[in-house]
């Protein structure tokens, strides 16, 4: 196995890139051990989702994989590839596009102390211009080394997710107003007459079942845009593996629907420290066409994020007419960019502009902005 290349060492810290992915596979347990560490962390920046995402998406060459150890254990990690955009070196997150949070992952018993060794270890690597993070939710390691960042930091609003206290549906329907909380009760009145069961998928049984996922997922979609990403080989092949490793270590929960022993639909949740978040769903065209999807979905994960102790049950990115009626918060992510030298200030310039043409077009065209905000 190729060495990584050794960086720079500060007040006891000491920062190695990895730039090859087979080198990967030797990190398994020390960086299951750091994500334990991480209060922030969230199962998108686990080993396992992103050692399949890697597997999957990585191009040879681009990993750069930073990796802080003191005193021989690792206590910071930064899961970046390296892509030329715009005429910049920019570091963006292994996971990307399909991963809802991205983040670095930090001991908590670091503190603001290890943040800034971090930071000198990394404003120390040649070979980049800006650290681009899309979608940092309240709290990432990231937002605070954006705080203390030696240079140019730039944050700009992200992707809005919408989440629900972490109540069976019942209690949840209590803070509903008079008419959205009847047509709850009827669509589960709906669902116990149809006599819908519900079964946890088991580890082994994972990436058959993600298999399903998908082609329920396809169906449910049929006629409609549906996102091209989700119906590449590619992508069963990453969220299986991922799926798979997830529910392995309780870090995710994978759900059968049947009516009369016939599979009709199957949901992927991931489970993070302090929340689990709906992250992909299928369903067949009959039972769409007889329940309310959400209802019957929200109800199984809310079942699951009160039972676990987890404060807030997340619907992800996106805010969707069908997620605003449960009358959910709505808490914005944030795109965080992390510069040195001019390129990086032109391109953060740039991404602002960019992200004001979003917004006008959302005033202008929201039905338009809203079908595509649906694809997921």
């Amino acid at each position: 196995m190729r060495a990584a290349r050794p960086g720079t060492s500060r007040a006891g810290l000491t920062l190695r890139v990895v730039r090859e992915g087979a080198e990967l596979a030797a990190l398994s347990a020390e960086w299951a051990d750091l994500y334990a560490r991480s209060s922030a962390a969230t199962p998108f920046q686990s080993y396992g989702w992103l050692s399949s995402w890697w597997r999957v998406y990585g191009t040879p060459g681009r990993l750069r994989l930073f990796l802080a150890h003191r005193d021989g254990r690792l206590v910071a990690a930064a899961p970046l590839r390296l892509e030329h955009r715009l005429g910049c070196r920019v570091l963006t997150p292994v996971g990307g596009a399909q991963s809802d949070f991205t983040d670095i992952v930090v001991d908590d018993a670091e503190g603001d102390a290890g943040l800034r060794d971090l930071r000198a270890g990394l404003l120390a690597q040649p070979g980049w211009d800006v650290i681009d993070l899309p979608e940092a939710r309240p709290g990432a390691a990231i937002r605070r080394l954006a705080e203390i960042w030696d240079g140019r930091a730039w944050t700009l609003p992200a992707s809005t997710c919408l989440q629900l206290p972490g109540q069976p549906i019942e209690q949840v329907l209590a803070g509903l107003q008079g008419r959205r909380a009847q047509h709850v009760r009827a669509a589960l009145r709906k669902l116990d007459a149809l006599n819908v069961s519900v079964t946890a998928v088991e580890a082994d049984r994972v990436r058959a079942a993600t298999a399903e996922l998908l082609r329920l997922h396809t169906m449910q979609w049929k006629s409609r845009a549906i996102n091209a990403q989700h119906t590449q080989p590619r992508f069963l092949d990453h969220l299986a593996g991922a799926a798979q490793a997830l529910v392995t270590e309780d870090h995710g929960a994978l759900w059968e629907y049947r009516v009369d022993g016939r599979l009709l639909a199957c949901d992927f949740s991931v489970i993070g420290k302090d929340f689990v978040g709906g992250y992909l769903y299928g369903v067949h065209p009959d039972l769409r066409a007889r329940v309310d999807l959400v209802t019957m979905l929200l109800r199984t994960n809310l079942e699951l994020t009160h039972r676990l102790g987890k404060p807030v049950l997340s619907m992800l990115r996106g805010a969707e007419p069908h997620k605003a009626r449960w009358e959910a918060e709505a808490v914005v992510n944030r795109r965080v960019m992390l510069g040195r030298g001019s390129r990086a200030a032109a391109y953060a310039a740039l991404a602002g502009v960019r992200r004001a043409g979003k917004e006008l077009l959302k005033r202008r065209c929201p039905r338009l902005v809203a079908k595509v905000s649906a694809w997921r």
